[in-house]
């Protein structure tokens, strides 16, 4: 039996929406209010990057810097509101069985694999390409970019205050399920990095489950 068929995707709810995204691929959807959005980790140790946005005002998105604010903690777990850059609770961490989820690292680009990893990676698909493609496919582009959460990623801030990259504290069918507060376009990039342990160096897909 295979790892996908192993891992049950037991929601306490009406199954609106039950997909796998592929290795290295995006993702996006609208989770209306009091639906909630389970992704699984079906492999392990794989960073999920996240956007969120207002459904109806996409001027309205998901604010890191406004979040860690709210909760005074970096890291996001159970309990955590997810808050947009107009001080609004868009999402709300309702269940999670991995512990550590990064709102401070940002996403991979090319620009920046360049930057960190050498030129020789330029050529290399991103999680910034991931978004700008599903950005496209909903009529938005490049200004509609803004701070995301990488989901199962774990971004340790050292003594001296710069952010380290590890492997990340999940396993294979950890999953994580966040509440809508507001109708939220979710837009999901199965993060492709291959440069750091982020992915284990083996980026895998991922299972999103919206239940009601």
């Amino acid at each position: 039996m295979s790892v996908h068929a192993k891992v049950a995707a037991k929601v306490p709810g009406r199954v609106v929406l039950d997909q796998i995204v592929p290795a290295r691929a995006s993702w996006s959807w609208v989770v209306r209010t009091g639906e909630t959005l389970r992704i699984i980790d079906l492999e392990g140790n794989q960073a999920v990057d996240c956007l969120l946005y207002n459904a109806h005002d996409p001027a309205e998105r998901y604010s890191a810097p406004d979040t860690i604010v709210r909760q005074r903690n970096v890291f996001l777990s159970q309990g955590t509101a997810l808050v947009s850059n107009e001080g609004n609770v868009m999402m709300t961490i309702v269940e999670d069985l991995c512990g550590h989820h990064d709102t401070s690292g940002g996403a991979c680009s090319q620009e920046s694999n360049t930057l960190r990893y050498g030129h020789h990676t330029k050529h290399q698909h991103a999680c910034v390409e991931n978004f700008l493609y599903e950005h496209a496919r909903r009529g938005g582009g490049k200004r509609d970019m803004t701070s995301n959460i990488n989901w199962f990623m774990y971004v340790p801030v050292e003594p001296d205050g710069t952010l380290g990259i590890v492997d990340g504290k999940s396993a294979p069918g950890k999953h994580v399920d966040i509440r809508a507060e507001m109708d939220t376009l979710v837009v999901i990039s199965n993060c492709p990095q291959i440069n750091n342990p982020c992915n284990g160096f083996r980026p895998t897909p991922v299972r999103m489950v919206v239940y009601a």
